[in-house]
């Protein structure tokens, strides 16, 4: 029998006796992740007030943020999943802005909203690991039940979008949507039950929800809980847990990748992952070293299952279209975009032509919007058609193939060039950790390519011989060479290990990091960007009349 809610999903586990959740601690069956589950939804029900049922949680990836997801739906509120690196007033708008009434977290959370106006009264937190908690907690014991008033349309999560390109925004996800999302990815990403779901990306990402704890939920495998990623203890929690399956985003994989080699690397339970923007180099080198096949995917917290995977696509290739819909598009005149021309190095030789936005024109519908942020909402939905913000192509067989975000198009010399190429061929060096591509200003006219990249403590940027490496890359194009090479033992980041990109495109050369820069013609030579380098680079906006587009 179908199950249209995560509140059938997990009455549906009520009983079943198989592990469903691991830590280094302790395990819990699925029927008594349910029971917790029930005795903190009866516990916020009693709490409800007038206004939307939401929900914020401030917790690292710990049993309590499981409970609690499962509480919310069985309850008819709506997780909003805080991101534990904000801090201030940026933390302070996110949880005023979703307009929570109640606040789950700890001590270390506590602290981090002290004397923050969140609109939310301090009677209204449950710290859980306060000494009153558990009392608390222990008067709702009940039988595993739904609210009556749950539906596929409740809403079930409000997730604060990274922030990666501006201010965040709640993007809403019913439990219709993930009750459906846990069905079709656990079967994408061969999830099972046998299989042990090794959890290492937080639990406010859709990556976790979305490719992990609701496909786990759904086909009743376990998932196994680590409090925050750590690159170093990725392997011994791999093989503590025998995990078979793990999500991740980001920087994670080169971190992972960035780890000493050892002989015991393919001592692992490990068959697959998914995840996004690992490039198909370090696919490769994931799977010889750890045995492990890395699945990229294409997707969102607004709209995910745009594409479905096709087992015989081409290296790189996101898979085709799931519905007729989807396809690339001029933003402009909304034109189809023609086939890519792809040379022997897969590199596009008509990127103007080629290259569009992600679009689908029968996703208005399915698009759930953001919440409270109409002009948002407008953005995405246009003409009818839900646009993604995503840059992609698709090649004469029909394979789609991800470009970047709508703002990693670089204009230099009057030519578009792709960040995200850039910065996938530097994610080649092996003592690149992590790497951002973004264009800024050029003096006279048009963008520079600037890239920020992540090094090993112990590296210096004369270690890489940057420059010899470029030079090799056959498919780098005339105008992909990063002009500025930013250099930083850590990267700004966001909670999911995403880089800042938008924040350090904003810094531009001015960083308080090491910045190496090329100037004139041929191949690319850096030497380090002094203060009067860059002082004389200030004079040029200057004199030639574009200071206010000094990054």
């Amino acid at each position: 029998m179908p199950h249209h809610t995560i509140a059938d999903l997990l009455l549906a586990r009520a009983g079943d006796d198989h592990v469903g959740l691991r830590t280094r601690e302790r395990s819990w069956s699925w029927d008594e992740v349910v029971r917790e589950s029930a005795a903190r939804a009866a516990w916020a029900s009693r709490l409800r007030t007038e206004g939307p049922f939401h929900i914020g949680v401030l917790l690292d990836n710990v049993p309590e943020y499981v409970f609690w997801l499962g509480a919310a739906a069985l309850g008819g509120a709506a997780v909003v999943g805080m991101n534990p690196t904000r801090r201030g007033a940026e933390l302070e708008r996110e949880v005023r802005h979703t307009d929570c009434q109640l606040i789950v977290t700890d001590e270390a959370g506590l602290a981090l909203l002290d004397g923050l106006d969140i609109g939310v009264d301090r009677d209204r937190f449950l710290i859980v690991d306060a000494p009153e908690y558990a009392a608390r907690l222990a008067a709702h014991t009940t039988e595993p039940t739904a609210t009556p008033e749950v539906t596929a349309a409740t809403r079930m999560l409000l997730l604060l979008t990274s922030g990666t390109t501006g201010t965040s925004k709640a993007a809403i996800c019913s439990q219709g949507r993930l009750a459906a999302l846990g069905a079709s990815n656990s079967a994408k990403y061969d999830i099972g039950r046998k299989d042990i779901c090794y959890c290492p990306m937080p639990l406010f990402h859709g990556n976790a929800l979305m490719a992990l704890w609701a496909p786990a939920l759904t086909v009743g495998a376990t998932i196994a809980l680590t409090e925050r990623f750590s690159a170093s203890g990725f392997l011994p929690d791999v093989r503590h847990f025998s995990a078979t399956y793990f999500t991740y985003v980001g920087k994670a994989i080169g971190y992972i990748l960035g780890q000493p080699r050892t002989p015991e690397d393919w001592n692992n339970r490990l068959t697959h992952a998914f995840g996004t923007e690992a490039s198909p180099e370090d696919a490769a080198t994931f799977l010889s070293r750890f045995g492990c096949r890395l699945v990229e995917g294409y997707g969102s917290s607004e709209g995910a299952g745009l594409l479905r995977r096709a087992p015989d696509a081409p290296t790189g290739a996101l898979g085709v279209p799931a519905r007729g819909g989807v396809r690339i598009v001029h933003p402009d005149s909304r034109a189809r975009c023609p086939a890519a021309v792809l040379d022997l190095h897969g590199r596009v030789l008509n990127p103007e032509d080629a290259i569009g936005e992600i679009v689908d024109t029968e996703g208005a519908a399915r698009f759930e919007g953001y919440y409270n942020n109409e002009a948002a909402n407008a953005e995405r939905v246009r003409h009818g058609w839900y646009w993604t913000g995503d840059l992609g192509y698709v090649d004469e067989a029909g394979y789609f193939y991800f470009a970047g975000r709508s703002g990693d198009w670089i204009r230099v010399d009057g030519e578009n060039t792709s960040a995200l190429l850039t910065e996938r061929i530097l994610r080649r060096h092996p003592g690149v950790l992590a790497a951002g591509v973004f264009g800024v200003p050029d003096p006279r006219s048009g963008d520079q390519v600037m890239a920020a990249i992540e090094i090993a403590e112990g590296t210096r940027f004369e270690d890489l011989d940057l420059a010899k490496f470029l030079a090799r890359q056959e498919d780098l194009g005339t105008k992909g060479a990063p002009r500025f090479v930013r250099v930083s033992h850590a990267l700004p980041t966001t909670g999911s290990n995403k880089l800042r990109k938008k924040e350090m495109q904003l810094a531009g050369w001015r960083t308080d990091d090491p910045v190496h820069r090329w100037v004139g013609r041929g191949r690319p030579a850096y030497a380090p960007m002094t203060d009067e380098d860059k002082a004389a680079l200030r004079d040029e906006f200057h004199a030639n009349g574009r200071a206010r587009f000094l990054p």
